[in-house]
């Protein structure tokens, strides 16, 4: 199989999050969040090299280095990113293809603000692309009724049936992945995943089911729900 590349972008600041730091650096159990993200996929041998995508003050100032001190693995330079996530991928698949990547390499992407990610989801989407040309992305089903809001109130119910809630990583080849982000940006499309890009361009990719705390840190709230998570791996552990 192709050599296995992984993108992490965190070109932005989290706005939503509310702190005074960027989110991916945010304290959870002591270490910064993007710092728990990366740990998911060190030492795994089939991953060429990582490549995060950070905000360009934080690599012209060293402040990512500092916040996250020495990584063990094959963490590669880190590049300035975009202004929308599909810039920060875009960019970080460029830079991929200037230090060795080749087009038909995979590349797994994933957010960096979500720092739970199972070692065993990563090794079934791993074990998938072998059967999954087109592509994999973890996902769970989606089990809670599902409403249509209208000025607020409920105006109806979703059938659920067939839905699932996309996770990350997920996994394409690196050209035509990079082809796919490119299209969307020439036609001004605004993608909320890598998946939604290569489907518009009539690819399908393969669902592996995943489990549901691997959850994105967007709020304050969910990094309490974070280090529980963590908490209770470590217990376990």
């Amino acid at each position: 199989m192709e050599r296995v590349w992984v993108v992490i972008p965190a070109g932005g600041r989290g706005q939503r999050f509310g702190a005074a730091q960027a989110k991916q650096y945010v304290l959870l159990r002591d270490r910064p969040i993007v710092a728990h993200t990366l740990a998911a996929f060190l030492g795994e041998p089939r991953i060429a090299g990582i490549q995060l995508v950070l905000p360009g003050e934080d690599i012209a100032t060293g402040t990512w280095r500092e916040l996250l001190g020495p990584v063990p693995g094959p963490l590669l330079p880190p590049v300035v990113g975009g202004g929308l996530r599909a810039d920060s991928v875009r960019l970080g698949l460029e830079a991929l293809l200037r230090q060795g990547a080749v087009p038909s390499d995979w590349v797994l992407v994933h957010d960096a603000a979500r720092p739970c990610l199972r070692r065993e989801d990563l090794l079934r989407l791993l074990e998938s692309l072998a059967d999954a040309p087109q592509g994999a992305l973890l996902a769970v089903p989606v089990a809670d009724t599902l409403k249509r809001g209208e000025d607020g109130c409920s105006s109806g119910t979703v059938d659920r049936e067939g839905l699932w809630r996309a996770l990350t990583p997920q996994a394409f080849p690196l050209g035509a992945l990079l082809a796919a982000l490119e299209a969307a940006c020439a036609e001004h499309r605004q993608i909320t995943d890598e998946a939604s890009a290569m489907e518009a361009q009539g690819w399908r990719p393969r669902l592996i089911l995943g489990h549901g705390d691997n959850i994105k840190v967007t709020l304050s709230d969910d990094l309490m729900l974070a280090a529980a998570i963590l908490a209770a791996r470590s217990e376990e552990g």
